[in-house]
């Protein structure tokens, strides 16, 4: 099977994620979207604002490098062990109950959460001790780098790569948007990011965020 295409002939689209970020959660929802009005398939991997941040903490404002240092670790952890105890196919359904509970529910990033969130998927619950275990790191660390080398330092999550025209992947930070797309807008959005995304020597297009996300 070619990487240009997944097991169901559809096109893939590598997704890499920290659990913890709003701004990568409403993305990844606009992703499954996408699926229904779209021929892509996701394929889900972790990434970690704390290993992204690790060497520049003391330069991040107080409430983010709190966030870092004492919450961001864990449910990424709990991600990765579970991918490696229990298969990839596990990935995407844990971030959805993990990212449900932290985010629409606003229960926040706690064991309690990280706990039921591993009920909901039919994992054993167990498996929140790794929160606080680097028995994983070096495959947390490995994930997080190839989804940064395509796409360079100067982002954050999430980082989508798709199949370029000549075969090789075309990687970039977001789209950064709230609330999700859904339907035909879904479709439109990944169109048009596609689109800029393929041009030669195109970059970036930004403006200052007006509100927070709107989890629906």
């Amino acid at each position: 099977m070619s990487d240009n295409s997944t097991a169901t002939g559809r096109t893939p689209v590598d997704f890499w994620f920290d659990p913890v970020c709003p701004w990568a959660w409403m993305t990844s929802r606009w992703m499954l979207e996408v699926e229904k009005v779209r021929d892509v398939e996701v394929r889900w991997h972790v990434m970690s604002l704390a290993v992204l941040n690790e060497d520049r903490l003391d330069d991040l404002p107080d409430e983010y490098r709190d966030l870092l240092e004492n919450k961001a670790w864990g449910p990424v952890r709990v991600v990765v062990a579970a991918q490696q105890l229990h298969g990839d196919e596990v990935v995407g359904p844990l971030y959805t109950a993990l990212g449900t509970r932290f985010h629409n529910r606003g229960e926040g990033v706690t064991r309690e959460a990280v706990e039921a969130a591993l009920k909901d998927v039919g994992l054993p619950v167990e498996l929140a001790d790794h929160a606080g275990s680097d028995a994983y790191d070096t495959e947390l660390r490995a994930s997080h780098k190839e989804g940064i080398d395509k796409v360079g330092q100067e982002v954050g999550t999430p980082v989508i790569a798709v199949p370029g025209a000549d075969g090789e992947q075309i990687a970039f930070f977001g789209p950064v948007v709230t609330p999700a797309p859904k339907g035909e807008e879904a479709a439109k959005l990944w169109d048009g990011t596609l689109m800029v995304a393929s041009i030669p020597g195109f970059y970036e297009i930004k403006r200052t965020r007006t509100q927070g996300p709107i989890f629906d």
